[in-house]
């Protein structure tokens, strides 16, 4: 059995008696230990952010993505339509003028005029390239397929999101490559094309998985909460103006289903189209008749 005195014989230095052992840990360990305490919080703090700002940036791409696309689609749909009410509301001012010769109505048929481009020869133009229902389409090549992408589509995008957001880098080799990435992620997304997300997913799965380094320093904690910060306050910013805008304001009238809306729009114009057509017809016979 161990002798306890020899055992504290051989703890004493020279000169100096041994005391009982002490309960406290040695000198600069708490120090170290509640430094690395705010450091932990820290760094969840910075995790947390993280997670957040992309969630946020999601949400404000998927938007702008919509809005966009909407934009696109009410162009390339409605454009021609509004375009051909003011033709036909110029062409009807001009038959009203023509059949009563009222100065007050010539004067309203070349302010109507006035708002469209005056083309000689417009109907000849028009001819053969109108729809059955008499509104021309504008061609675009890139025009998305509608104005929301599927569901699946939204979720192969978040989730790619997630993954390779820039903002998870921290090297700058690091984030050129995440953006790049990101960047064919955004267009395929706007695209609503499933099967190129779906090919970028196998793609980043198939790449290097990019480490993280430790982080071990307050001072880079802090300045990456003070990042985020900015980040998500220009993303407000970037929102705010979105929702701001005509085609914004114009989405809020049906914010589950904007695709319906541009339907819904689409209907009433043509039915306006018709109305016009028949209230044309009906002034150019008044006119033939009163000449003939």
């Amino acid at each position: 059995m161990t002798n306890p005195e020899g055992a504290q014989e051989t703890r004493r230095h020279d000169g100096e008696a041994a005391g009982p052992p002490s309960d406290q840990p040695p000198s600069g360990t708490e120090d170290r230990s509640e430094q690395g305490g705010t450091e932990d919080r820290l760094e969840r703090a910075v995790l947390a952010a993280e997670r957040a700002l992309i969630e946020f940036e999601i949400a404000v791409e998927s938007f702008r993505v919509e809005v966009e696309n909407f934009s696109r689609l009410h162009h390339q749909r409605l454009g021609p339509m509004y375009a051909r009410l003011d033709e036909l509301d110029a062409l009807i001012a001009e038959a009203v003028a023509a059949h009563s010769g009222e100065r007050d109505d010539i004067r309203r048929a070349w302010e109507a005029r006035a708002l469209v481009m005056p083309m000689p020869g417009v109907e000849e133009l028009f001819e053969g390239l109108l729809g059955s229902d008499g509104v021309r389409q504008v061609d675009d090549p890139q025009a998305p397929r509608r104005v929301r992408p599927a569901e699946e589509a939204r979720r192969l995008y978040r989730e790619l999101v997630r993954k390779a957001h820039p903002d998870l880098a921290r090297g700058e080799e690091d984030q050129r490559l995440r953006g790049e990435f990101i960047a064919r992620v955004n267009e395929a997304y706007a695209q609503g094309d499933e099967a190129a997300l779906r090919s970028l997913a196998e793609e980043w799965e198939a790449g290097p998985a990019p480490e993280r380094p430790p982080l071990t320093k307050a001072e880079e904690l802090y300045a990456r909460l003070e990042w985020l910060a900015q980040r998500k306050e220009s993303l407000a910013a970037v929102a705010a103006e979105l929702e701001a805008s005509a085609i914004g304001q114009m989405m809020k009238l049906a914010p589950q289903d904007p695709d319906g809306l541009l339907n819904e729009i689409a209907e009433q114009l043509l039915s306006q189209v018709a109305e016009r057509e028949r209230r044309l017809a009906d002034l150019v016979g008044k006119v033939d008749r009163a000449e003939g």
